[in-house]
């Protein structure tokens, strides 16, 4: 069995990893660990202590080893690889997959083929928007907002695409839209709820990444 090992930025991250793809993942022979960042208070860090720490666990055997962290929070004194560059990319797409060859560049040769570097756009709530159809069904109506929830999916040709700002980010939005949304459990038991598949079906990025973990 194949060990994958995927660093997650904090405690909503790794119940993603722990609740939904794990079970996956062991169905392609994969054995998934998904530890938080260390040094970190449940957020994003410099790519130099982030990078430690996946170079610690490439050498600790034969695994792949990746990231699920957040574009939204990452700042420019952070210093992940081709950071200032890949922001003249007016392409998300781009952008992003200009991010994860320099990130992969930086690694060291040997190894680099274990390595599959990843950042979420714009973070990990944006997949939750893949099909609003399940809140009314986890939510009452006095909790649900679902006006905002429509609002976000109309504007936006993907989920992933649902912008960045500290006001309207899709974190922000969750907030608004549901009373009292604990992104911990709301957001793994939701994104089971929406399943796997059409999550891949409606976010490009995160498809590609599935794909690049299940080949690796």
């Amino acid at each position: 069995m194949k060990r994958l090992v995927i660093v997650c930025e904090g405690e909503t991250e790794q119940a993603f990893c722990n609740d939904v793809l794990r079970s996956h993942f062991l169905s392609k022979d994969i054995q998934l660990e998904a530890p938080t960042i260390k040094h970190s208070n449940g957020g994003i860090v410099a790519w130099d202590t982030l990078k430690k720490q996946i170079v610690k666990h490439l050498n600790e055997g034969d695994c792949i080893v990746s990231m699920l962290v957040d574009y939204y929070r990452i700042r420019d004194s952070y210093h992940f690889p081709g950071w200032m560059e890949a922001k003249g990319k007016s392409n998300l797409y781009e952008r992003m997959r200009y991010l994860f060859e320099q990130m992969s560049l930086d690694m060291d040769e040997k190894l680099r083929p274990r390595f599959v570097p990843y950042i979420q756009l714009h973070e990990f709530e944006g997949l939750l928007f893949s099909d609003i159809s399940v809140f009314p069904h986890n939510f009452t109506k006095e909790q649900l907002d679902y006006k905002q929830l429509e609002s976000a999916v109309s504007e936006f040709s993907t989920p992933e695409e649902i912008n960045n700002s500290p006001a309207t980010a899709p974190s922000e939005r969750l907030k608004k839209a549901v009373s009292g949304y604990d992104k911990v459990t709301d957001g793994a038991f939701l994104a089971m709820e929406i399943g796997l598949e059409t999550i891949r079906e409606k976010c490009i990025l995160f498809n590609e990444w599935m794909g690049r973990l299940e080949n690796s």
